[in-house]
This record gives C-alpha cells, sequence and structure tokens, in this order.
C-alpha cells in the first residue's frame, strides 16, 4: 500500500526553526521550495527538496544549502564562494544578487530534489550554469520564464 504523505503549511520562521532543530539531531527533511530564485533547476511551489545538515563534508561551492540570513529570514541558493568564515550565496535563478552569511548559519545542504512525480535526483554543482556569463544566464532564464516555466506552472493550476 502507498506511503500517504501529509502536507502541513506554516509560516517560514516557525517551520524553518524546526526543521533546523531536525537537522541539528541528525534527520533527514524534505520540505517545499517556495520562488524562483533557484530556476532552472528547482521549482518553487513544485518541487521539494530534502536536506541534511553535513558539517564533516565542509561546504563546497555549487552545494545548495539552507541558510539563515537573519532571524526569521530563510534562502535556500547555492554556494558561489567559500572564505575563512563567510560564505557567498546565489541563487540560480538570480543574475547578480548575492548573499554573505557566516558558516554557522548554514542550516543543512540539499542531498536530493523531489520532482511532483516523485522522482527524486541528486543536484549536481552547475558548474557549466555558474561559469556562464550573467548575460547569457540573464537571456536564457529569460527565455525559461517565458516558455518551459509558464507551461509547467500553468498544468498545476
Amino acid at each position: 500500500m502507498p506511503q500517504s504523505r501529509m502536507q502541513i503549511t506554516l509560516p517560514n520562521e516557525v517551520l524553518l526553526e524546526e526543521v533546523a532543530t531536525l537537522l541539528d539531531e541528525g534527520r533527514e527533511v524534505e520540505i517545499m521550495s517556495k520562488g524562483t530564485s533557484m530556476l532552472p533547476f528547482i521549482v518553487g511551489g513544485r518541487d521539494s527538496v530534502i536536506l541534511r545538515k553535513e558539517e564533516s563534508r565542509g561546504h563546497k561551492p555549487g552545494d545548495i544549502v539552507l541558510a539563515r540570513r537573519s532571524p526569521g529570514n530563510y534562502v535556500l541558493h547555492r554556494i558561489i564562494g567559500v572564505g575563512g568564515e563567510k560564505i557567498t550565496l546565489r541563487g540560480d535563478g538570480n543574475v547578480f544578487g548575492t548573499e554573505t552569511v557566516g558558516r554557522k548559519d548554514i542550516l543543512g545542504r540539499v542531498i536530493a530534489v523531489v520532482k511532483p512525480s516523485g522522482r527524486k535526483y541528486v543536484p549536481g554543482n552547475a558548474y557549466l550554469w555558474r561559469q556562464m556569463p550573467p548575460f547569457v544566464r540573464r537571456c536564457f532564464l529569460a527565455l525559461y520564464r517565458r516558455t518551459v516555466y509558464k507551461i509547467i506552472t500553468k498544468d498545476e493550476n
């Protein structure tokens, strides 16, 4: 018999504090992504992610992480730089904007992306995507949002 999944919607400041606690306990946690900042690799409101705390592994450019920017303010973005205690993040769907957080602000790393079909995949480090000139990424994202993204979000409404 298939396992049923319960979905609950909570404000981020409540949900993600509980997620942080569960990750600190060594558990894996699956949460629904929100927003468009990780397009084209993670579609907010459609794809969920499985997180795990992996401090011993270290934080590497290309990893997708859940980070606390400030109390009650969280982002699920990709690491683009590591320097000492500071980690620089950028959403794949963002061409220029970045955030800098401390190592202690990284709550967990995405170990899998879950599609609506239930199919899971391990995200790559998007090396080619990160190396593309901003203008090329910007053009690709504009085309993606006007075509593919419209189609996949239209099917859900």
